[in-house]
């Protein structure tokens, strides 16, 4: 259905921004995209183990049969990336990117409720893996450019759309590469949007607050290794190396970083203070988190550096002591704490374990201001009257590292409408993942009204 929602800035109540009421078309056309796009089996497994071509395939085939000319570009065989240019009214402005990741990660399917790579519609909402990582803000932009496209209506500037490989692994063969090997494409765009941002969390009847993600955390994925004397099992052994990794690994597991309020969190906070009518404690960080229910985990991990031990290999036998013992370890740290984070993390390892990066990129940060910044705020509101857009910072990380490197604004705003009692940040690699059908509906409207005012 059409929206019907008022337009807070139309001829009877003048503004900054003109919104235009949204098509139908794309907000009848997502539901079978974004079905369609997980039913692809797009697992990226890590170390260069993904394909991604049958999706990027059926992507650049929905743009060229509304005339937008896709470019499919491969950093390996079957890690394939898409990137096309969707003309603006105002040729002359810098373009925006609209970038979101084709790969998910690995699914078991004996613990879902059904087929990860089913794209099945049950109890209002699409489930499989990529639901809401990403394959939402695929079908979502799919689903508002065909529409543009179709109806001659041109966004508010020139749009880069990209679909892109590798994201669940770093981006290197993904948004990296494009940034690294072909910058052409998109070298040109000041400003981004991308994923995991936008969604609401509902406060009260009369308010709902949407998390615009302006900064992200950096990446430091790790390989430990230990080494020690190779021997028989059933010998005294004073020099083991599994011994030892395990000994470090726990010290850096159990370690707790000191709390770190950022400029995103601190902003975050007051803004959600003074839209509860409440003023948070900024001495007892942890308790203040814990008030936010759902999305607490989320913004819990904000307000330090962490890391977590993922992989332990080591041995071949178990009546062999080997000679050497590997650990990786999921770190993430905050804007401006990359150095001290490295001081931090060898400090507690000690000298007899060697770190070597996995993948290391940097932490994002930019503010929440700005003619983007307005549109997105006015966009939410034309769809729900009672959306407060708050800045926020996530835990993990995007493509948006990349596109940062050329200079670009990034923001995560794939707009969703959510109900209060969906667990969002735990869809994100968890089981039974899942978006709502009406909160992809919601994020057409929104996206639509934002591309042309923005």
């Amino acid at each position: 259905m059409p929206s019907t929602s008022p337009d807070p800035t139309g001829p009877d109540r003048p503004g900054p921004l003109r919104l235009p009421v949204t098509s139908p078309n794309a907000e009848r056309e997502v539901v079978e995209l974004c079905s369609d796009l997980l039913r692809f089996e797009t697992v990226n497994r890590g170390g260069g183990d993904g394909h991604e071509r049958p999706a990027a395939e059926y992507v650049a085939a929905k743009l060229a049969e509304v005339g937008i000319e896709p470019t499919l570009l491969e950093s390996q065989p079957g890690r394939t990336t898409v990137v096309a240019r969707v003309p603006g009214s105002d040729p002359s402005r810098p373009p925006l990117l609209v970038h979101s990741h084709l790969d998910v990660v690995p699914a078991d399917a004996s613990q879902w409720q059904v087929g990860p790579f089913s794209g099945e519609e049950r109890d209002g909402c699409l489930w499989g893996r990529g639901a809401v990582d990403m394959k939402d803000m695929v079908a979502m932009t799919l689903a508002v450019v065909r529409d543009i496209a179709r109806t001659a209506r041109p966004p508010a500037r020139d749009l880069v759309v990209a679909f892109l490989a590798d994201e669940e692994a770093g981006g290197v063969l993904g948004a990296r590469w494009l940034v690294d090997n072909h910058p052409d494409l998109v070298a040109d765009c000041t400003e981004a949007i991308g994923e995991v941002g936008g969604f609401s969390y509902t406060v009260s009847d009369d308010l709902r607050l949407y998390l615009i993600e302006t900064a992200e955390k950096g990446l430091a994925w790790m390989k430990l290794t230990a080494t020690g004397r190779a021997g028989h099992g059933s010998m005294i052994s004073e020099d083991n190396a599994v011994t030892a990794l395990c000994e470090a690994v726990a010290r850096l597991g159990r370690h707790e970083f000191p709390l770190v309020l950022t400029p995103t969190v601190r902003s975050f906070l007051g803004e959600l203070g003074d839209a509860l009518g409440i003023e948070f404690d900024l001495d007892d960080l942890p308790a203040t988190v814990t008030k936010l229910g759902p999305i607490a985990r989320m913004i819990g991990a904000t307000l330090r550096n962490t890391v977590n031990p993922t992989q332990l290999a080591a041995g071949e036998k178990v009546n062999v002591i080997p000679g050497e013992a590997v650990a990786y370890v999921d770190g993430r740290y905050l804007p401006g704490q990359q150095e001290e984070f490295i001081r931090q993390l060898d400090e507690i390892l000690g000298p007899d374990i060697r770190r070597e990066w996995v993948v290391l990129d940097d932490a994002v940060e930019t503010g929440f201001d700005g003619a983007l910044v307005d549109a997105m705020g006015a966009a939410l509101r034309a769809e729900d009257p009672i959306a407060r857009p708050l800045p926020y910072m996530l835990s993990g990380g995007t493509d948006a590292k990349s596109f940062a490197r050329l200079g670009m604004r990034c923001f995560g705003f794939s707009p969703l409408l959510l109900p209060p009692d969906l667990d969002f940040s735990g869809m994100f690699h968890g089981v039974d993942e899942r978006v709502p059908i009406s909160s992809l509906r919601f994020g057409v409207r929104v996206l639509d009204r934002f591309l042309h005012a923005c």
